[in-house]
Formats: C-alpha cells, structure tokens, sequence
C-alpha cells in the first residue's frame, strides 16, 4: 500500500540536504527554476499571508503541536504588521517560511524559499568555502576548501563574523522547518552555506574564529567560492566517503556476511511521479540480491539504510518480506485530518493515475468522501505477510545515520518494534512518529506552494514521542569519513566476531 507521495519523501531529504558540496546546486529532483521576479505588491502579500494562515488552521494535521495557538496568532499579528513594501517572489516566500517553520514540523514548509539561493549558486555565486558538521550546537570543519593551511578537518568553528555557533542555530531555527534541534542541526549540515548566504548575501569572505581541541582560539579569514572554484579547492583536502544515495549493491563479504545496501525506496529511474511508484526493478534487485545470498551461504546481513532519502512502502515491504518472521506494518495508526485542500489534492492525484480504482488514492478517496472536513479519520494499513517458500533465516543488522529520512525511518522502526533486526549506527534525524504524509496548495497571489502534513503516523509499538530511531548499538560517526568507510568497518567486524566469541570485538 502506497502511502507517502513521492513529492513529499524527496522533499524532507532536499529540505534536509543530505551532504554534498553543495545541496542547493549538487543534488538531483531539486526544483531549481525560479519564477520570472515580478515585485508583490504589499496589498497582495498580505492577502496571501492571511490565506496562508488561515488555510493551515484547516489543513494541517496539528498546526499547534508544538507551538502555542497565542504565540502563532502572536507573530503573525507581528510579522502582518511589517508587509510595509513591495517583495520580490524570494523575499516573499522566505518572508513565509519564517511563519511556517515556527511550528517546528517538518513537513509544513515553503519550497520555493531555497530555491533564490540554488540560482545564485547556479549562477556561479560564492558562498561559504567549509563545510560543517554539526554536534549538539557546535560546528566543527568537516573539509576544508577556503585554501588556508591553518585550518584542518575537525577543527571546531567558534564564531563566524562575530556570530557564535549557539547564535547560527538561533537563527537556523526561524528559517528551517525542523520538529527537533538534532533535526535541524543535520538539516543545518547540508544547508549551512544557505544560511549564511540568506544573512550576508553574496560578500567576499567570512572571518572566523576557531579552536583545535584544548588548545587556544585562532582567527582566519576564508574566501567566498563559487561552486566550481569549490570543488577545485577540496580536491586536494583528505578525499571522504560520499555514500551514494540513488545506488543500490548486493555483495558478499566473507565469512558468511551478505552486505546490502537497497537504495530509495522509489523508481530512481522515473521521470514522472506515477512511474516513481513502479517497483518493478526493485523487486527484481531484491529478489535477486537474497537468492544470491542464500546460494553463497549467508548466515549473516548486513543492511544498509545509511544516507538513503527514503520513498514508499510498497518498496521496502518486499524488502523486509524477505526475513520477516511475523507480519507487519510500518505504523500501528496512520489518522488523516480531512480538508477540502487534502481532498482537492488528492483528487489531483487520483485524475493522473488514471483514475485506478485499486491505488490507494482511490482508497483515501472514499474515506474522505463519508467525512466531516475539520475531523480526522483513522486509514487503515494492511498487515504485510512475510514472504512463502524460500526466505533469508539468518541474522539481520540495519545501519542507519542521522541522514536516513522518510520511509527509510519507517522502515527502521519497523525492524526494531517487530525485532527483525538490530540496529546499529547513529539515531536518525527525522522522527519515527510524524506528522506527515505531506500535501500542499498554492497561494493564489504570489503562487507559493505551501507544503503541509496532513497525517499523523505512529511507529509499530505506538511510541509517539518527537525523537529519531534510535540504534540497539550506538557506532559514532566520525567528523571526517575516509573512503575506508569506518562505521562500516566497525559493523563488520563486530558481525564477524559474533561467529567467535574468541575473536576481539
């Protein structure tokens, strides 16, 4: 049963920016055209600001889970008061994602806001040269591409023009929709170029001040690069590990250890979001890559979730039918709030699949059709039944990482709440029970998308706190990855010493 939209599972991965040079300009399926720049006239930006907060109180799931319904009609009285001029399309849709990401959910955001910052890069404009890892609410440098020697992966960065770290993720937060500070701060990973771009503008470099570990601070000024200069300058740093997210690999390891690593849960060779559904190839891949296990002897997998955007559970429940011993489902309740924007939207859908009555538009269809608008109705998801005749028995580890998102997180949860797997790695960012399953409707003034959740999913034990899959075996990632890819390492020697007890861990 297909319950994500494609649109909505590679959206929270854009917004997350998962790594690269540079998210904005490097990542594929990311909308980067930008509409013609016609001013807004202020008239129009309030009318569609109005719009915006009032269709959001009918759509959205739960607009005030974690924000105050006083506090919201506290900053849009603010931020209403100060549509004084004219604004550019840019303008006006980072000027509403500040409205949106004060709800602190994902999945209720404005595309349309990185989408200035993707043409300047695109254009050749400069940005800042390092990229960031971020722990808790310090920045450390993850590679180094301003030219400087006294700068080396590691190093933490204290403040950036006189702004501390704690302050950026002050500021990140008005800008980014995240649900959690560790969400954000990955998000901020990805998009932290952005983020300074969207303070400064374009400047010809930064200021710095760092530290390397108990030693004394240091100042360093960095130039601003464009993206080609960039990845000319990080050529010569340390090469580190770029895990790809569109690849999929089956491969044997020795000793027994099948390593898996299935890719999106979605058709990364589709060109519409109706193929996007077609798991065809999947199927097959997966199909192939356990009789291939099976035959070479495996007695141990290894499945690797990391990096990996997410997309659809008709996808990964072939997956998990494989070594499933009970069946399961990716939620224990899945309760859609309906609206004549959601049922609009969904209508949408159903017109280009055809009208399929077997898809599950069709399904939500009917369930909205005997619904009161404003109520929310529980949509039943069937139970998956694990897979007859010839199946993997062995033992099963999912690694994942913060940058594991949407379904991917589904998935994980899955696995753990059933005991299908341990799990190993680092605790994902985006959250096991969500507010989700994301819809949208455009303001008609200055045609802004607005993206917003219509659903709220509880993980299979019924777990509803706001925190990430957490790992059985916590495995930390380093700052820097070499292409010795360490965390896996460390899993596969672990696996491997599980067959002797003798053997160092």
């Amino acid at each position: 049963m297909r319950i994500k939209t494609f649109g909505a599972a590679m959206g929270l991965a854009v917004a997350m920016a998962v790594g690269g040079v540079d998210a904005a300009v490097a990542r594929p399926l990311q909308t980067t055209a930008v509409a013609a720049e016609t001013a807004v006239p202020a008239e129009a930006m309030r009318q569609d600001f109005a719009d915006l907060y009032a269709t959001l109180k009918l759509a959205h799931y739960d607009l005030y889970a974690r924000t105050s319904r006083t506090d919201y009609d506290r900053l849009f009285a603010d931020m209403n008061a100060q549509i004084l001029a004219p604004m550019s399309r840019a303008e006006a849709a980072a000027f509403f994602q500040r409205f949106m990401a004060f709800g602190h959910i994902a999945h209720a955001r404005v595309d349309a806001a990185s989408e200035a910052y993707g043409a300047y890069r695109q254009a050749g404009g400069r940005a800042f040269p390092l990229d960031v890892r971020i722990r808790g609410e310090r920045f450390f440098v993850a590679l180094n591409g301003s030219g400087s020697t006294l700068i080396a992966p590691g190093d933490e960065i204290v403040s950036i023009d006189g702004i501390t770290a704690a302050d950026w993720f002050s500021r990140a937060a008005t800008l980014m929709s995240a649900d959690t500070s560790y969400m954000l701060g990955t998000m901020m990973e990805g998009g932290f170029r952005r983020l300074l771009w969207s303070t400064f503008g374009d400047v010809a470099g930064f200021d710095l001040v760092l530290k390397r570990g108990d030693g004394p601070s240091f100042a360093v000024t960095v130039p601003s690069l464009s993206a080609a200069d960039l990845t000319a300058a990080q050529a010569g740093q340390p090469t580190r590990l770029e895990l790809s997210w569109t690849a999929r690999e089956a491969r044997m390891l020795g000793d027994g250890v099948a390593y898996l690593r299935p890719g999106p849960t979605y058709n990364v060779e589709a060109q519409t979001e109706a193929t996007a559904y077609d798991n065809t190839a999947f199927r097959a891949f997966v199909d192939k890559a356990f009789e291939d296990f099976l035959d070479a002897g495996a007695t141990d997998l290894i499945l690797d979730l990391r990096d990996n955007p997410g997309g659809d559970n008709s996808f990964s429940d072939l997956l998990l039918a494989w070594f499933a011993t009970r069946p399961f489902r990716f939620t224990s309740s899945f309760t859609i709030r309906v609206s004549s924007q959601t049922t609009a939207s969904n209508a949408a859908r159903l017109t280009a699949a055809g009208n399929d009555p077997t898809g599950i538009s069709a399904s939500m269809a009917r369930a909205y059709a005997g619904a009161t608008p404003g109520t929310a109705i529980d949509f039943p998801i069937p139970l998956v039944e694990p897979r007859a005749g010839r199946r993997f028995n062995g033992r099963v580890y999912a690694l994942i990482n913060r940058r594991s998102y949407s379904n991917t997180v589904a998935m994980a949860a899955t696995l753990q709440d059933y005991g299908f797997a341990t799990l190993i790695g680092e605790e994902t960012s985006d959250l096991a029970t969500t507010y989700g399953a994301m819809e949208s409707f455009t303001l008609p003034r200055t045609g802004l998308v607005v993206g917003y959740p219509k659903a709220f999913i509880v993980r299979p034990d019924g777990d509803r706190d706001a925190r990430g899959v957490a790992p059985d075996i916590a495995v930390e990632t380093p700052i820097l990855e070499g292409l010795n890819d360490p965390v896996l390492e460390q899993v596969v020697a672990r696996v491997k010493a599980s067959h002797n007890p003798t053997r160092p861990r």
